[in-house]
């Protein structure tokens, strides 16, 4: 029979009340206090390290899943299991490894009782285990350092996000060498990226991989990150990454992949210049047909088909001469809601002007637009060529670094992933993207012509 997929705690929180004073009523203070350390009480089956014979234990997990406390907990076990044993713990940086895996919610010095609890020493990037066993704190910043280690544990966490990710695991194996209790053992805990070297690790003959989602350690994070956050990526490709733990292989031809979209977004603490012009791009798919102001009027509250989606994002040229993407308003609504939300955004962002493309509605757009305010200042572009072709130069702008995202937006992203050099390959249209690419092009200055296409310098 399968064990169950929920932790010993939750087993016993099941159990009716009367039992669960009975069973407590019958622990020590001690054996109380043992009991909240407890991380094989704690933690899911999946969260454990797998029984056998196996080299590495990869997890791949979502945001939330508890990864990180599952690598917390192997290491402990560990640290206590052989006195004197040397471990590697390697981080993307030096602050990584402190502000997760030592001090972090899932971290060891907030997750191991005060008897066993290892001694943190900055300057000489030790953690120390009262026992004698101790770990070096390593950097992927500086992969040579790992030279010199010699043990036989280590943890590597986030991995994925690694820049010298093979210089950094090939060092740490030279050193996973010293005898002990039992073979060298590896733990990587990471959000996957599709990384060849992780894909490598994942298809050795030793290694077990485990995958958790977000939603598996739903009973220990506030609901309201489901809610909220959770729910925005859910259905979107960004999401199977972030949140089911699933490799994103990029879309042959495609015009963007996804590691340009993780370097063109701004980091935390990144500071945004002042905007030099902010233009909303609309794209009214699902509007076709001819236009009609009085049968408009009476249909402003109609929502749009189904599946069909109104392009809104709004981007800004910043002092820089850079191109920011500021926000992504689209929406499945009527008139009336799709209308509001142009102008909202045109209103948030103090916007020079909105933009859209009238093959597909020609004035109902510009009607739709100045019913909600009629002193937006409105523009109509002409679809003369293809999607692929006006994303052509858009995408060269993104490889030269002059466009980046204020954001992660999940749905445009998505929709640029699917844009390939002989077309679109998602499933709907590629609404947002159009109304980016609106947008952008809107910014342009002087037009520089290749070989291969046009583009623009700002």
């Amino acid at each position: 029979m399968d064990a169950p997929e929920v932790s010993q705690a939750v087993l016993f929180a099941s159990l009716p009340p009367e039992d669960r004073a009975m069973q407590l009523a019958l622990l020590s203070e001690d054996e109380a206090l043992v009991l909240s350390y407890s991380w094989r009480y704690w933690a899911r089956p999946k969260q454990l390290p797998p029984p056998g014979d196996w080299g590495t234990w990869l997890i791949r997990g979502g945001r939330g899943s508890g990864k990180t406390r599952s690598g917390s907990g192997f290491f402990h076990e560990r640290a206590l299991a052989h006195p004197g044993r040397w471990m590697a713990l390697v981080g993307r940086t030096p602050a990584d490894v402190r502000d997760y895996c030592i001090d972090g919610p899932g971290g060891l010095l907030r997750n191991t009782p005060p008897d066993q609890r290892p001694h943190y020493e900055v300057s000489k990037r030790r953690l120390t285990w009262p026992n004698g066993s101790w770990a070096t704190i390593y950097s992927d910043e500086e992969p040579d350092q790992v030279r010199g280690f010699s043990g036989d544990t280590a943890w590597l966490d986030e991995f994925a996000k690694f820049k010298h990710a093979r210089d950094t695991w090939d060092n740490l194996e030279f050193g996973m060498r010293e005898p002990s209790g039992d073979r060298p053992r590896r733990a990587i805990t990471t959000t996957p990226r599709p990384l060849k070297i992780l894909q490598e690790i994942e298809a050795f003959d030793d290694t077990i991989a485990v995958i958790m989602s977000s939603y598996e350690n739903r009973l220990n994070l506030d609901p309201t990150y489901y809610k909220k956050t959770i729910a925005r990526y859910e259905g979107t490709r960004l999401g199977r990454q972030e949140i089911h733990a699933e490799y994103l292989l990029d879309v042959p031809n495609a015009m963007w992949t996804q590691a340009m979209l993780d370097t063109c977004r701004i980091q935390p603490g990144d500071r945004v210049p002042d905007m030099q012009r902010v233009v909303i791009g609309v794209d009214p798919s699902g509007t076709k047909g001819s236009f009609n102001s009085t049968d408009m009027s009476r249909q402003m509250d109609v929502r749009v088909s189904q599946g069909d989606e109104i392009g809104i994002v709004a981007v800004g040229l910043g002092t820089d001469g850079i191109a920011y993407v500021l926000g992504d308003y689209s929406c499945n609504l009527g008139p009336a809601g799709w209308g509001k939300r142009v102008v909202h955004a045109y209103d948030q962002h103090d916007a020079d002007r909105v933009v859209a493309e009238r093959n597909y509605g020609g004035a109902m757009v510009e009607f739709t637009i100045k019913t909600v305010d009629d002193t937006v200042s409105y523009k109509d572009v002409n679809a003369s060529r293809g999607k692929e072709v006006r994303a052509e130069p858009i995408a060269a702008l993104y490889e030269q670094g002059r466009v980046k995202h204020v954001e992660a937006f999940p749905e445009l992203e998505d929709q640029m992933l699917g844009m390939t050099t002989k077309g679109f390959v998602g499933e709907r249209s590629p609404d947002r993207l159009d109304a980016q690419v609106w947008a952008i092009t809107e910014l342009k200055m002087n037009p520089v012509t290749t070989m291969a296409f046009s583009y623009w310098w700002w």
